[in-house]
């Protein structure tokens, strides 16, 4: 457990963060798991609530007088704090239920440091606001280095889909010059952010509203920013106050290809 001490750096917070709840998520794998119904189809499980507890531990140890904001428990802390911890304990909660292993836990300071964890993979992504970089399980650190050149694009098919009927994802992934140039993924969690940061995939693609500031995906998109590679919404606006969803890609080639592709259905270029 990380003590209340200035001389540890934010980034480091967050890593242990996303380590505790990724040790949460990893021991209770493919057991019985109960379901809390959000409506729509949508669901948290037992160990959504347990992992953010444990993220939320290491948080309120070592920043006790910071707000946090959890995707199960909502905001905590004083009204009117600056410093606020965006928390997802576990993205990809229908693929865990599964059985599927392609989750990851993301805990991000608003406008600051941020970490996703890989529970299975055993990578923990970081930036510090500036740069960033991989860390894998052996404690070995990487830079975290865009690469289009895998081709691969992870496009997210889950709803909604507030930019239909002029943009719609699966439309992309028949594009001619879409199958003629990428191949699709579909992960159904951000840590394919985390991989286009580090140079696994060439792009990142989600409809969706404002997603700058979302427990989602705001670990993800700083990582991905302070990486390098080019971030805007499926219209081609900043990612943020009236920006609509998220196009991630490694490069200004990938990403300038795929707005081509979107092109009037997403809005403004």
């Amino acid at each position: 457990m990380i003590e209340p001490a200035a001389h540890v750096s934010d980034t480091e917070v967050a890593a242990a963060a996303v380590l505790a709840g990724a040790e949460v998520v990893r021991a209770r794998y493919r057991q019985r798991h109960s379901r809390i119904d959000k409506g729509g189809g949508d669901f948290a499980t037992d160990v959504d609530v347990a992992a953010e507890e444990a993220v939320l531990d290491v948080i309120r140890a070592a920043r006790p007088g910071d707000a946090v904001h959890g995707e199960e428990g909502g905001r905590r802390g004083a009204v009117g704090v600056a410093r606020e911890w965006l928390v997802d304990p576990l993205c990809g909660t229908l693929n865990y239920a599964v059985g599927s292993p392609l989750v990851a836990v993301n805990v991000a300071l608003r406008g600051g440091p941020a970490a996703v964890a890989d529970p299975f993979g055993g990578d923990v992504f970081l930036t510090d606001g500036e740069a960033a970089w991989v860390r894998t399980g052996a404690g070995y650190e990487a830079p975290a280095t865009p690469a289009g050149d895998s081709r691969l694009v992870d496009v997210n098919l889950d709803p909604p889909f507030p930019s239909a009927p002029g943009f719609r994802a699966v439309d992309l992934l028949a594009h001619p010059r879409f199958v003629g140039h990428f191949r699709p993924r579909v992960v159904s969690t951000s840590l394919a952010l985390a991989w286009v940061a580090a140079g696994r995939r060439a792009a990142y693609v989600t409809d969706g509203g404002d997603l700058g500031a979302s427990v989602h995906f705001a670990a993800g998109i700083a990582l991905c920013r302070a990486a390098g590679c080019v971030v805007t919404g499926v219209d081609g606006a900043p990612v943020g106050a009236g920006g609509r969803g998220i196009v991630a890609a490694a490069d200004a080639g990938t990403h300038r290809l795929l707005m081509s592709m979107i092109g009037g259905g997403g809005g403004r270029r």
